[in-house]
Formats: C-alpha cells, sequence, structure tokens
C-alpha cells in the first residue's frame, strides 16, 4: 500500500502517544546516544541518522553497547566482527571471552543482594520472592550439583518447568559452567518433549511434579514418568516441588520415575552450602540456548543460540529500546515454551526485577495480571495481541479498576497487534503510556522491529527498526522498497544469528531456513511494509499470505476487519487452492469461533462480508465463511494457518504435538461446504 497524498482541507494524523520532554531526556537511549556521538565525533542530529550510523557503522556501534551497556567479560578483544558480509559466516568478538550467567548476577550497586531479584505468582495459590543475593547462593548450590553430576561445557541440561524461580536457578546453573540450555513447558504431551530433547540428549532434566491451571492442579508425574524412559542420555533427574505434593511423597515418585538416578531438589542440594561462584569464560558464540522451531511441519528444528549473541542483543533491545533500568519491575506472560522466557530472564542483566506468574491470565475474571501489575509495581507489562484483545472482547476497564500507575510500557508479540487494539489499550487501560508492539521470534531470540522510548507511538504500526540490524522490505525480485509489501529481510549479519542448528552437517537446514529465498540475506518470512513514520506494519506470515488471482493478501488484513465484530471471539483463514485438487488458483476460507451460544447465519455471514469488503478490497472478501468451535494455536498461543491448510487439502499435519490443542483440527477435517 502507497502512501495516499492528504487533501489539503485534511488535518494531519496525529499519533495515539508522544513522550514528553522529560521522558526523553531521561531515556537509557538518549544518554547511550549521547556517549556515542562523543565518543566517535559524530555529527547525527536526528533519530534516523542515528539508527542509520548503527546500521553502517557496527563495529562503532556494537562495542558502544559492549562498553555502555555493561558487558562483563575477561577478555573482549579488539576486533568487534569478522567477516560480516558473510550470511552465515560472521564472527563476532571473535577474540573475547565471558559468562553469560556472570553478566545476570552481577552486583548493581550497594543494596543490591537484597533487592528483589524475582516475584513469583503462581495463579492465586502461592506467591514467593527471591533476593539477588538467594538468586545467587542457589544457582552457586545447583552449579556445585551439577558439576559432581559430571556436567562441563557444551553438555546439555534441560527443564520441563513451569515459569517459576527454579527455572531460572536451573538455567544460570548450567550457563554459569558452560552447559545448554533447553526447556519446554510442563503442558507439552510426552512426543512433544520427546521431539525435542530427544535429539538434543540432555544429562540432566529439571521438572516439576505439578502445576495449577485455571485454579485445578495437573499432575506432571504420569507424563514425566514415560519421558525419562525415553531420553536414554539421562544420568539425573531433578524433580522440583511447586504444585502442593509433600516432600516424602515426591521422593517417592522420583525414585520411582525409571531413571538411572533420579532426586528431589532437596536431595540434591543437602550437600552443597553456597560458595563464590566460578563462572567458565567461553567465547563469544559458545552454545547457550537451544530453543525449537514450532514443529507444525514436521519434527521441530533445534535453534542453537550462542551466549554473546543473546546478551549483547537482549542489552540493546531491553536498555535501548525498552528503556530497562535497574529499578524496573519487568513482567512478561509466557512459558519455558516460548522464546520470550528467554527474553525476560536477561532483564536481570539490567538489574531489573522479574515478576514471574505461571497460569491461567484470565484468573479473576480477567484481572488478575492487571491486579499483580499494581501489587508488584510493574514497570514493564508484556502480554501477547492475542491478550490484549481478548481483554478487549471481555470489555475490561483497567483504567478504571486498577491504579497502574507504575506501569510506563505495555509490550505486545505473538501476532500482530491491530489498530483497534491500540485503540482499546488508549481508551481502556492507560493515557500516557508507551504500547510497544514488537516483532522477532525464536529464529533471533529476539527482534528485527520494536519499540523506542523517544518516538511517538502510531495506531497500528510498530515503532521502530531495530537498531544495528539493516531491516529491509524486498519484493519477489530482490530488490528493496520503501513502499508497499513485501517480505522482511536482513540484509547484514547481526549478532544474535543461530550459531548452527543442532545436528545439521554442513548447515544444510539452517542455510535453507533463511538464505536460499534470496541468497546470502536474512528472509524472516514476514509480509510487512514500512510506514512513513520509520515504523513497520506485519500482516502476518509470508508463507501463510493468500494469493486469489495473484495478489498476494496478509492474513491480519483480514482478521483486523473481521475481530472487530461483537459476535466472533477470533477467526482463522486460509487459501483453499480451487477447484480443488488444481493449483490453477485459490479462494479465500475464513473460519469463525463465536461467543458462546451464538450461530453463525447468512445474516451473519453477510456483516462479515461487508465488514471486510467495505475496508479492504473485493479480493479479501472470503468465499466462505463457516463456524468452528475452537481454532488450533501452538504452545505460544499462535493460530496455525498452515497446519489448518493441509487438513483442507488432505495433506498430513506431521507434528500434532506442537499445538496447544491437537483436538480443534477435527474441527476443519473433511466440511462437506468446502467441496461446493
Amino acid at each position: 500500500m502507497s502512501r495516499k497524498p492528504q487533501s489539503s482541507n485534511a488535518l494531519p494524523p496525529q499519533p495515539l502517544w508522544r513522550p514528553s520532554v522529560q521522558r526523553i531526556a531521561q531515556a537509557r537511549l538518549t544518554d547511550f546516544a549521547r556517549k556515542a556521538i562523543r565518543r566517535w565525533q559524530l555529527d547525527l542530529n536526528t533519530w534516523p541518522d542515528f539508527l542509520r550510523w548503527s546500521i553502517d557503522s557496527p563495529e562503532q556501534f556494537w562495542a558502544s553497547v559492549w562498553d555502555d551497556c555493561g558487558v562483563i567479560a575477561s577478555h573482549r578483544g579488539a576486533r568487534v566482527v569478522v567477516d560480516r558480509e558473510k550470511m552465515p559466516g560472521a564472527r563476532w568478538f571473535p577474540e573475547s571471552r565471558l559468562n553469560f550467567a556472570e553478566n545476570l548476577l552481577r552486583v548493581h550497586g550497594p543494596a543490591d543482594g537484597s533487592k528483589d531479584a524475582l516475584v513469583f505468582w503462581g495463579e492465586d495459590k502461592l506467591q514467593r520472592r527471591v533476593s539477588r543475593d538467594q538468586l545467587r547462593q542457589q544457582v552457586s548450590r545447583l552449579a556445585q550439583a551439577l558439576r559432581a553430576a559430571g556436567v562441563g561445557p557444551g553438555d546439555r541440561v534441560a527443564g520441563y518447568l513451569p515459569n517459576m524461580p527454579e527455572a531460572i536457578m536451573a538455567m544460570l546453573a548450567a550457563a554459569s559452567i558452560g552447559a545448554v540450555w533447553s526447556s519446554c513447558s510442563p503442558d507439552f504431551g510426552v512426543q512433544g518433549v520427546v521431539d525435542r530433547f530427544g535429539q538434543i540428549e540432555p544429562k540432566v532434566l529439571f521438572a516439576v511434579e505439578g502445576y495449577w491451571y485455571n485454579g485445578k492442579f495437573i499432575d506432571c508425574l504420569p507424563k514425566l514418568r514415560e519421558i525419562v524412559t525415553r531420553l536414554p542420555a539421562l544420568r539425573l533427574t531433578v524433580i522440583v516441588p511447586y504444585a502442593g505434593i509433600d516432600a516424602p511423597a515426591a521422593m517417592a515418585n522420583a525414585a520411582d520415575l525409571g531413571s538411572p538416578s533420579a532426586l528431589s531438589l532437596q536431595q540434591l542440594l543437602a550437600p552443597y552450602v553456597p560458595q563464590p561462584l566460578v563462572f567458565e569464560q567461553l567465547p563469544f558464540d559458545h552454545p547457550l540456548y537451544i530453543l525449537y522451531s514450532s514443529g507444525t511441519t514436521g519434527v521441530p528444528k533445534c535453534i542453537v543460540h550462542g551466549a554473546g549473541g543473546c546478551l549483547i542483543k537482549h542489552l540493546v533491545e531491553q536498555q535501548l529500546h525498552a528503556d530497562l533500568k535497574p529499578d524496573d519491575r519487568l513482567f512478561y506472560f509466557t512459558t519455558l515454551g516460548w522464546m520470550m522466557w528467554n527474553w525476560l530472564v536477561s532483564g536481570l542483566a539490567s538489574g531489573a526485577t522479574l515478576l514471574l506468574y505461571d497460569g491461567s491470565p484470565f484468573l479473576r475474571e480477567g484481572r488478575i495480571l492487571w491486579d499483580y501489575a499494581d501489587a508488584e509495581r510493574m514497570t514493564h507489562f508484556g502480554t501477547s495481541a492475542k491478550f490484549i484483545d481478548a481483554c478487549a472482547k471481555a470489555g475490561l476497564q483497567p483504567m478504571r479498576t486498577h491504579k497502574l500507575d507504575t506501569v510506563h510500557t505495555i509490550l505486545s508479540t505473538g501476532s500482530p497487534l491491530l489498530p483497534e487494539s491500540f485503540d482499546y489499550v488508549y481508551q481502556s487501560v492507560k493515557k500516557d503510556v508507551l504500547l510497544g508492539s514488537v516483532s522477532g521470534g525464536t529464529d533471533i531470540c529476539g527482534c528485527f522491529v520494536l519499540s523506542n522510548p523517544i518516538l511517538p507511538v502510531w495506531r497500528g504500526e510498530i515503532q521502530s527498526l531495530g537498531l544495528g540490524m539493516r531491516i529491509e522490505v524486498w519484493n519477489e525480485q530482490g530488490r528493496a522498497q520503501p513502499d508497499g509489501k513485501g517480505e522482511l529481510v536482513c540484509s547484514a549479519s547481526f549478532p544474535s544469528m543461530p550459531v548452527a542448528f543442532w545436528n545439521d552437517p554442513g548447515d544444510a537446514k539452517y542455510r535453507a531456513a533463511y538464505f536460499e529465498h534470496f541468497p546470502g540475506v536474512w528472509r524472516h518470512g514476514d509480509w510487512c511494509e514500512l510506514t512513513p513514520h520509520g515504523g513497520m506494519v506485519v500482516y502476518g506470515r509470508s508463507d501463510a499470505t493468500l494469493n486469489p488471482g495473484g495478489v498476494r493478501i496478509g492474513t491480519a488484513e483480514i482478521y483486523r476487519q473481521v475481530e472487530q465484530l461483537d459476535e466472533v471471539v477470533e477467526s482463522l483463514v486460509i487459501g483453499q487452492n480451487w477447484p480443488p485438487g488444481q493449483l490453477s488458483d485459490v479462494r479465500i476460507v475464513l473460519f469463525v469461533r463465536l461467543r458462546d451460544g451464538l450461530t453463525l447465519d447468512a445474516a451473519l455471514v453477510q456483516r462479515i462480508c461487508q465488514q471486510v469488503r467495505r475496508n479492504t478490497t473485493p479480493r479479501h472478501v472470503p468465499a466462505k465463511v463457516l463456524q468452528v468451535a475452537d481454532i488450533p494455536r501452538t504452545k505460544s498461543n499462535k493460530i496455525v494457518e498452515l497446519a489448518v491448510r493441509n487438513i483442507v487439502h488432505g495433506e498430513p499435519v506431521r507434528n500434532v504435538e506442537a499445538l496447544a490443542n491437537p483436538e480443534a483440527l477435527e474441527h476443519f477435517r473433511q466440511r462437506p461446504e468446502l467441496t461446493d
């Protein structure tokens, strides 16, 4: 969509929010920019100039991040990047030696030890606090236990855990000795866990005995017994208490798991007392995390991320783009099955307190997370676009029911944040708040486009391209285009590119995933458009774009219109090959989940189609609108258009274990309406 000329009588559109002069002056980004300008004697006067410098002068920019954002290392070395033009193949800070856990456990000032490091709410069942001193002590004890179990640099340690303090403790202990951490949330089924951990062969597994969801206790031990028997490389299984089973019962169950060695966390730690932490000094690209692709088209790909890349990218995103400071209290609603957990944990490196939540976000009639924000003086409220939309649909008015006086930033990701959701936040949540829609992924354990504390918020737009990231929108011919929709690419290397895919000789899968469509250039797979304000609109996954009559349409364009109707809770749209069995064209098929008790009738179908036609184009109008009882989604709450498209075309969905609600696929199978 090109820029439209404005009528001479029309008032220019206004942003939904502008930062105050004081907020800009006090922003961490403003201070960073001033220091960089002095250090490198730069003549930069505007944000676009500064962004361009960060892209065109990577040695200067990333050296400034290292020094000013506080990277701790035993050695940095003179070189910032070698072979930057190679994608993949560039090497960042090739001479450096550092430890990720040391950076997260660093001391921030004289009162650091007694400060909250972690606050945990397990629904409304339990609350806990862990100071920074207590966190260091527990990490020390766990690191000693892991070393005694034979874990060393490069070995894998896995977590099958809720978003609870022990998950962070175990990860930091593993990272302190150079082991590689990987995790799944306990809502994963047996096959989903084995599909992931079975590939990487962990030596140690930390697992919870159960957890609470929507007020119900979920017992994990039956699944865990089967999991450990299918992970033959395990040397040790550690049962972490959470849900209230008494210690003797938990120990008895641990002994019955069938693992070569199974202990409760209490038993594991009993021989050890806190000692000064010893941090292995390792290369910048030493493996830190193994994350997983969604796995909806086959066995999940194991994406290996390096310690230095994750650290320095998260420092940029959190300190500069999200304005995170040592006195802030950072919350993100996430599980250990989503990379936003890894992102959240990095907030410790900036001295922030992490606010952890596990369970349903809709307890107390949808108010529990807003209650949490008030009770714990939350500064950054991180959530998904789906949560914001659900609050709007439920008619929640946090602006009236809660103070939210400490919340200065709301972050949203997981799917495109629709313009109407921007309206909802500023009308019903808080007027003076930075609403930062962000977009990136597991692939880079971070963001390509994200928030910016010194820029205004425009309706429906992601504020800013990421510092140090050469983000462009390319057409199918591989040319950058300032206007119009196209593929999101990053045309120069960056520090948080994956180190590798696990068990991928010659990087064949890695190259195929990102660098084959446009040779040597990272193609992320998002369908997007740059805006006149220097931001971006993401319309959905480019592999799920619709192509009726040869015109590419982003699925988010249709969702935006359909989900404005009060009757529609959520929707999913696909392109169906039409006529059946042919590839000559596609027609748009829209599936809708309606409010309880409603039935799709001809009048509602007509309203849906009119809403789409009136606000988009005739090509966007679905040929079929069908009602379903549920819509399938991944564990991180992303709807799975490709899996539904496969079902409709009679093709297999190769890994239903990747879905949070695989039974929902049955609502799309063998629908007679799809044959006419």
